[in-house]
């Protein structure tokens, strides 16, 4: 429990700021952490920060690009080992990656574990096996914190392979873009993780339950992907999501539209990349309450707000709402296009867009805040506190 309220702790160090225009909704966009650059290197730590000594090793550069070279091959070394540890189910040579006597480097090890533990169980229910986890990193910035610690933060690509038990030569491939505060200390010819804080995609959903998902796994591999083709509006809505989730392909990686604000310093940006999709990719006209000029309307970028306009105005209707055990059937009646809304506390908090099936047709989802990319729409299936709605959207 001890590591569960750590992030917790350190989802509120997060600074969220309002505007007049955003307060009286800012603080409802709370799913996962937003990227805050002034605060990337902790509260005690700024850009203006003199450069330290460099640690007694004098083959490490000194300057910060020269640094952020150095450190890139280093720390993909390290995240390559850690998701092979993860793909592997050994949870004691992930332990060999931090150093265990230091609290923050412990709390970290023990997320991962956790994390490691609630995949293998999504894939026991899901009947499915992961085939590979493979990381592309881009460090942001770097620098030598003293004593031989070298800090960094650092944006993360990680592609998760995913085959079902009953179909191996078929495979799925999901993408999780994550946001990273890390720092590597040497130990011996290695480096390892004294300290480290992400959004991670999972925190909110690492319940781990003794559920019996026999009839879920049953249900699931029984089914095959429907012949489906995406109508010409539906198509642009797809190709915009996978362009602009923030991991696209080539030079998209890493990045937003630059043509609209990113709200993750005010909550959240899930409801403000939902509305793009739905204006820009398959052309729903805006109007006086769902609108964005400079700044989005509440309904414009509010998960909860967006979700009740969309079935209120008539431009989509619920399939289905509940926990996972009473959706999961109806969620094979969804297709790109639609999506879902993530309801914690009594609040929904998070809105995701299908924009893919799988080779069994189950909802593979898009989104920001953290980004992902054609990811299974369950992730968090075993939190009794998550109410999903699955919202179809008339194309």
């Amino acid at each position: 429990m001890r590591k569960i309220n750590l992030f917790q702790i350190l989802l509120g160090l997060s600074l969220i700021t309002t505007s007049s225009s955003y307060e009286v909704f800012a603080s409802d966009i709370i799913f996962e952490l937003p990227l805050i650059e002034a605060q990337e290197f902790g509260e005690d730590e700024t850009e203006d920060t003199p450069p330290q000594t460099p640690s007694e090793n004098n083959e490490i550069p000194t300057t910060e690009d020269e640094l952020k070279e150095y450190f890139t091959s280093i720390l993909q070394d390290v995240i390559t080992k850690r998701n092979n540890f993860v793909l592997n189910h050994d949870t004691e040579n992930l332990k060999s990656l931090y150093n265990t006597d230091i609290k923050v480097s412990l709390y970290a090890y023990e997320h991962e574990a956790i994390k490691a533990k609630y995949l293998d169980s999504w894939a026991a229910k899901q009947g499915v096996t992961f085939n590979s986890i493979n990381s592309e990193i881009k460090v942001r910035k770097a620098r030598d914190r003293g004593d031989g610690v070298y800090g960094m933060t650092c944006n993360v690509c990680t592609t998760f392979n995913y085959s079902y038990n009953d179909s191996p030569t078929e495979t799925t491939d999901f993408r999780l873009g994550t946001s990273h505060y890390i720092h590597l200390k040497k130990n011996g010819d290695n480096y390892i993780i004294v300290k480290e804080w992400y959004t991670d995609p999972f925190s909110d959903s690492l319940e781990l339950s003794d559920k019996n998902t026999q009839a879920i796994t049953e249900h699931i591999t029984k089914h095959t992907a429907p012949d489906y083709t995406p109508n010409e509006r539906t198509q642009k809505a797809i190709e915009y999501a996978h362009t602009h989730c923030g991991i696209g392909d080539g030079e998209h990686m890493f990045k937003y539209n630059p043509e609209y604000m990113d709200c993750n310093p005010l909550g959240g940006d899930c409801a403000n990349f939902a509305s793009q999709i739905m204006f820009e990719g398959a052309g729903f006209k805006k109007n006086a309450t769902w609108n964005y000029t400079h700044e989005g309307t509440k309904v414009w970028v509010n998960a909860q707000a967006f979700t009740h306009y969309i079935v209120n105005s008539g431009r989509g209707g619920q399939i289905a709402k509940g926990s996972y055990e009473k959706v999961y059937k109806a969620a094979y009646q969804m297709r790109p296009g639609d999506f879902v809304a993530y309801e914690k506390n009594g609040r929904i908090t998070h809105v995701s867009t299908v924009s893919g099936l799988d080779s069994k047709g189950y909802p593979l989802v898009t989104c920001h805040n953290t980004d992902r990319l054609l990811v299974p729409y369950d992730l968090g299936w075993s939190n009794s506190n998550i109410t999903f709605y699955l919202i179809d959207v008339y194309y």
